[in-house]
Parts: C-alpha cells; structure tokens; sequence
C-alpha cells in the first residue's frame, strides 16, 4: 500500500472517529450494537486483543523495523493493517512472526516475489498482506468469498484489493454488529489507527479466513 494514498484516506475517514470504551455498553455509539458473547476462549481472546488495539494504536505505520524474533512488535501505539491480525492471533498463542517464517523458509517459492527479495526477513515478511494470504492459503483456513454477510464471523480475517490495481489491505471482523446495517463491524487500520468500522463490503474482497 502506497503511503500517500493511506494518508489521503486517512484524512478523509477517521478524522472525526471517536474511540468509545467497548467493555463499556454506555460508551458505544447508538449505531453499534453490544458485544457478543463468544464462547470459544481462543476467538475471544483475539477479539479482546483487537479492541485494545483500539484504544492503544492511533496511529499508522508500514515503516520497515527492525525487531526480535520470535514475538517481535512494532510500536504499540502505531502499525500498520497487518499489526492488528498479527497481534490478535498472538493473544491466541499464535505468533504470525514465526508461522510465516517457518513456511517461507521451507517453501520461498510459493510466496510473491514483489519486493525482490533472495530471502526471508523476519522483520516485515509477516507485516505483508500478500504473504499472509498466501499462509492462509497454505495453512488452509481459506473460505468461499460471498457477499452475504452472514458468512463473515468474529474472528474471521478478511482482506481487500482497494483501488482495483492491487493495493492490499487486512482486517478483522469483530463481534459489534451495526445497527443499521446488521453487519459485523471490521478491527482494521487503514490510516488513523485501529478502528471497529462497517467497512466489510467498501473495496473488493480478495480473501476470507477463518484460523479458528
């Protein structure tokens, strides 16, 4: 995604975004509804880490860092859209940093070659949409793509091609609905930090994913 045109969005979008408490009812817009109650203890911890992401990440960053490995992370306050699926699955005891790694080491090949790079680097190979499409892909938690709404979970991940030349982006469908449109609300970073939105069907989905 080219920085320039994130920022662009950025502006446009999340100006104005308030960033409401979601463990409290009272807080929440009159538009969003109250969280689900979802049983299964590994997609209600991803859930719970990407509602912090919204109050802890404000802001947007696909910087190149140097960090450790394995359980390496940005900045808490700031990444990029692949941050916020990287640290609700490590909430999960899955460390997309490694996973990636690992695969990438054993099969280059398979992964995109758009960077131009001879070998892996655990320090961005995990932060890249199409690398991460192409280990879901693998790992084989891929979906049909719908457009019914119904078919989109909590804790599902979701990507899109945004201007139909290729410009990726991540996101993770929450358990807020929206009351006027019924939909799950996706936990997403687009340009003003992480952000609970119904935003599910704006650009074309390239890919659904369900690791749990």
């Amino acid at each position: 995604m080219r920085i320039a045109i994130i920022a662009m969005l950025s502006l446009a979008l999340f100006s104005s975004c308030s960033r409401p408490d979601f463990d409290d009812p009272d807080s929440l817009p009159q538009t969003v509804a109250r969280r689900l109650d979802v049983h299964n203890p590994q997609i209600r911890r991803v859930l719970d880490s990407a509602h912090q992401q919204v109050t802890e990440t404000r802001s947007y960053s696909q910087n190149y860092y140097q960090i450790s490995y394995p359980g390496g992370d940005v900045p808490r306050e700031t990444g990029a859209c692949t941050d916020v699926i990287i640290r609700a699955l490590r909430a999960a005891k899955i460390d997309l940093q490694k996973e990636v790694h690992e695969d990438m080491a054993a099969d280059f090949a398979a992964y995109p070659r758009k960077w131009g790079l001879a070998s892996t680097d655990t320090n961005i190979d995990h932060r890249r949409v199409p690398n991460l499409q192409v280990f879901f892909r693998r790992r084989g938690v891929s979906l049909p793509i719908t457009n019914k709404p119904q078919n989109f979970l909590p804790g599902d991940i979701v990507s899109w091609d945004l201007n139909g030349k290729g410009m990726t982006h991540i996101g993770l469908v929450s358990d807020l609905r929206s009351h006027e449109s019924g939909r799950y609300l996706i936990i997403h970073n687009i340009g003003g930090g992480a952000n609970a939105e119904d935003r599910l069907f704006e650009w074309k989905i390239t890919g659904h994913f369900r690791y749990f």
